[in-house]
């Protein structure tokens, strides 16, 4: 199977580290001009290097996925400059639980709550409504949102609007999916499962202790966790001719549960 993306340009947000970094670096080896964004500049900087010493095109901008405005302006720069004149493929990485930890409900501040929900699902709206006149007048487009395994069940790390807002992206994508199918434009989803990809999921790995990390990996049918490129994988799947026929899915990549 060959996988290439001459001439597509691809958008990537969250790609300062991590599965948007993996992801970025994945599609810039192949052949696209990939747009990346996130609020971390020194590692965005980082990101771009990676992909031009791999031989490939980047730009990266400081964008807050939370801004509608911002989104908007960074979505229009990067169309602009596409030989298409509009966005090809939008990988919706941009997520976390921002330096957050469970706690119960009744001590959940409406900041807290807000905060997660804006990052995780509104931020994927914001960018799917921003590329889909482009990719509808086009009459092509892969949407792809990496979501989570908190998306599908309750959450390891046990915030509650992180689960929560996982499994409404989850909901979106298969809404969208339907709405954007008549002018071929596909809609999937990606749900890791635990992948030491940043230093927060490395922080909840820690605080979990030798008996939890042996338990968590037992679960897992592989017997080890998972790596920032087994992410990336699947996204250039979906967001290739391969996939053309598929839409409104979830991907477990897990290692098998």
């Amino acid at each position: 199977m060959h996988i290439e993306f001459a001439h597509k340009t691809v958008i990537v947000t969250g790609a300062a580290h991590g599965f948007g970094r993996a992801i970025a670096v994945a599609f810039a080896q192949r052949g696209a001009h990939v747009w990346a964004c996130d609020l971390i500049a020194s590692e965005l900087a980082e990101t771009q290097q990676r992909c031009v010493d791999a031989g490939g095109q980047c730009s990266v901008r400081t964008v807050d996925v939370t801004d509608v405005a911002q989104v908007r302006a960074f979505v229009a720069e990067a169309s602009a400059s596409a030989p298409s004149g509009t966005i090809d493929i939008l990988v919706n990485n941009a997520g976390g639980v921002l330096g957050q930890v469970g706690q119960p409900i009744e001590n959940v501040t409406i900041t807290q709550w807000n905060d997660i929900i804006a990052v995780n699902m509104s931020a994927a709206f914001y960018f799917a409504q921003a590329v889909a006149p482009g990719m509808k007048a086009a009459r092509a487009g892969r949407i792809i949102n990496i979501s989570s395994g908190a998306g599908l069940g309750p959450s390891l790390t046990g915030i509650q609007a992180y689960a929560t807002a996982k499994a409404g992206q989850i909901n979106l994508t298969r809404q969208l999916c339907h709405e954007l199918g008549p002018f071929n434009i596909t809609v999937n989803n990606i749900a890791p499962g635990f992948v030491l990809s940043n230093a927060n999921t490395q922080r909840q790995w820690e605080a979990y202790g030798p008996e939890v990390q042996q338990s968590l990996v037992t679960s897992i049918a592989l017997q080890r966790l998972g790596q920032p490129d087994d992410i990336a994988n699947g996204v250039l799947f979906l967001a290739s001719d391969y996939a053309s026929w598929i839409s409104g899915q979830v991907l477990s990549i897990d290692g098998g549960k």
